[in-house]
């Protein structure tokens, strides 16, 4: 596993042994065998809200986005994708840090669009699944705006498990669910797909605070462990895995390797 450990403050926690650690599928605690430093790339797709609700925050959104970037770039391959009325690459999954800049100075906000957050999970998710990559996450940057869809909350979850990818999100506003059915999609995935995926959900009220909840994850991502751990031989993998912490205080997050294309 890829796992993840902050403390109360979000911040990562570094130099923990086997001994900190536990390891259970499906509730059966297994035995941690080694732990070390986390080195393989990852591959990041960056999904930036560019529709109209976003237009005034995309100052702010470009400064996130650039400080992630100038944290990620040099070991992990990111990918740039708008959601403005369809899933749209920017940027294909590159270490290039010009053509990551080129594609965030395309980011603006869409007049009269919304945003297809939950078709982008399902499609660039797909993408993944065909990318030789143990590391995968999928990192939303959002407003409240309009959600346009036709994907059902459940169809995304299973998409998002299936991609093995961790889903991070940042988002802007207050997200009340409201009575539309995408609305409410978009706020249960939101709320699920962190948890089920090992990764981890920051809101903020204003767009200023963007910079800084970016530059926290892209810590938190570059800090993780590698969890190596034992297990019997099954041809059926378990239904959860779940990580702890021996250590009071502390929050682990953890993603299970991802199998290669093909597996």
């Amino acid at each position: 596993m890829y796992v993840s450990v902050v403390n109360d403050a979000g911040d990562p926690v570094e130099g923990l042994g086997p001994d900190a650690f536990i390891v259970r599928e499906d509730g059966v605690r297994r035995e941690v065998l080694h732990v070390s430093r986390a080195t393989e790339p990852i591959q990041i797709a960056l999904l930036v809200d560019n529709s109209a609700a976003a237009a005034d925050h995309i100052v702010h959104i470009r400064a996130g986005l650039t400080a992630f970037v100038d944290a990620m770039h040099n070991e992990n391959d990111i990918a740039l994708v708008g959601l403005a009325d369809r899933p749209t690459i920017l940027v294909d999954y590159t270490r290039n840090r010009e053509l990551l800049m080129r594609g965030i100075g395309r980011v603006f906000g869409m007049a009269g669009s919304g945003m297809t957050l939950l078709d982008a999970l399902v499609e660039v998710g797909r993408g993944l699944e065909k990318r030789e990559s143990p590391r995968a996450v999928l990192l939303p940057i959002l407003t409240d705006g309009v959600e346009f869809t036709n994907m059902y909350d459940r169809t995304v979850l299973d998409a998002l498990k299936k991609s093995g990818a961790a889903l991070y999100a940042v988002t802007i506003g207050t997200f009340v669910p409201g009575p539309r059915d995408e609305l409410r999609y978009r706020a249960i995935v939101l709320d699920q797909g962190p948890r089920i995926t090992g990764g981890h959900r920051e809101t903020v009220l204003s767009s200023t605070a963007v910079e800084q909840t970016l530059k926290k994850m892209a810590r938190e991502l570059s800090s993780q462990y590698k969890v190596v751990y034992s297990r019997p031989p099954s041809l059926i993998p378990p239904e959860k895995v779940e990580v702890s912490v021996t250590r009071p205080g502390l929050t682990a997050r953890g993603t299970p390797e991802r199998r290669k294309a093909g597996a």
